[in-house]
């Protein structure tokens, strides 16, 4: 008996060890802060136009904040220094010139999750274009990545007070540290406090009309945020004044196509300000088309940090955000 036991785990390590005859590898878990990207490449071409050239894609600015900060940090280390723990690094790019035309993003190479932009080429010109080929789908491998990253971060704990699926018959993977502050008939506000500031999500729906054609979107949605904050999100007392937080009239939103859940809808980035009042901050809008209920879904993440960096809270609002899920419409009979 002790010899058959002895055969069956020696069997079975040799097949968690092989699939399809090919070894496994164990790979360690990445690291590295939310948003950075190590930047493998000697320093002449770091600091030359290569280097620029992926300073232009990677440490382009962030869409939708009060001053501009990059959408990635970029770590820079030469070749000679990339070992160790360095390469368990959750985001690299790895740019060298060499005899072979090279140019691929690879996943887990050395940790997991990782993903590894490789690039090879001759010249600097020839860099500069696998770069600019490779850039716009490497900021969306890289971006997900870190979603998922903060997702996992984040949503250990969570809120547990129903308000939302009470409200709106929606889930969304809130931290417990956020509270409801606020909750009416179709209204509901969570917060919680940060450094210097808070950090906000509301939720509310609009009439399946609300948005009439695309000429008029922008306008549209304005006249939505306006008219939420006028009735909802008041600002400081100010005597003889009306103060409410509106869209910032100076800055005109951008608007892009979104998918949340299954979902279809529109992804809404700029800033907020208080009417009649000093005080501003990014915003974050999902609005979804929930046809089945013939209404629109609409959430939004704020921030108020004033003389701080808020890249990465706008970015741990969206993380929460896109984990909104359509309950089944519960059929009374």
């Amino acid at each position: 008996m002790t010899i058959f036991r002895l055969l069956s785990i020696v069997t079975l390590f040799a097949f968690l060890s092989c699939n399809n005859g090919k070894k496994q590898s164990y790979l360690p878990g990445s690291i590295g802060a939310i948003n950075q990207i190590t930047v493998v490449m000697d320093n002449e071409l770091w600091k030359g136009e290569v280097g620029d050239k992926v300073r232009e894609h990677f440490a382009a600015p962030a869409i939708g904040l009060t001053w501009n900060e990059s959408i990635f940090t970029l770590n820079h280390v030469p070749p000679k220094v990339f070992t160790g723990a360095i390469r368990n690094s959750r985001a690299i790019i790895y740019v060298e010139k060499d005899s072979v035309n090279e140019s691929g993003l690879n996943n887990d190479k050395y940790a997991t999750p990782q993903n590894v932009v490789i690039i090879k080429a001759p010249t600097n010109e020839a860099l500069i274009a696998h770069i600019d080929s490779k850039a716009e789908k490497a900021i969306a491998v890289f971006k997900n990545t870190e979603l998922v990253e903060t997702q996992k971060r984040l949503l250990k704990s969570l809120n547990t007070e129903g308000v939302l699926e009470e409200k709106f018959n929606i889930s969304m993977s809130v931290p417990s540290i956020y509270k409801v502050g606020v909750q009416e008939d179709n209204f509901v506000w969570m917060d919680r406090e940060i450094q210097k500031g808070h950090m906000n999500i509301i939720a509310y729906t609009m009439p399946s009309s609300s948005f009439a054609t695309d000429s008029t979107l922008v306008h549209d949605i304005i006249k939505m945020r306006d008219s939420i904050g006028k009735l909802h999100v008041p600002g400081p007392d100010v005597p003889n004044k009306t103060t409410y937080m509106r869209t910032e009239p100076a800055f005109s939103p951008s608007v892009f196509p979104i998918e949340i859940g299954g979902i279809k809808g529109i992804e809404v980035r700029g800033v907020w300000d208080i009417k009649n009042y000093p005080m501003a901050g990014p915003f974050l809008t999902y609005i979804l088309n929930d046809k089945a209920n013939d209404r629109y879904m609409v959430v939004e993440g704020f921030t108020f940090a004033p003389a701080t960096n808020k890249r990465d809270d706008m970015f741990r609002l969206e993380a929460i955000l896109k984990t909104l899920r359509f309950q089944k419409k519960n059929i009374e009979k």
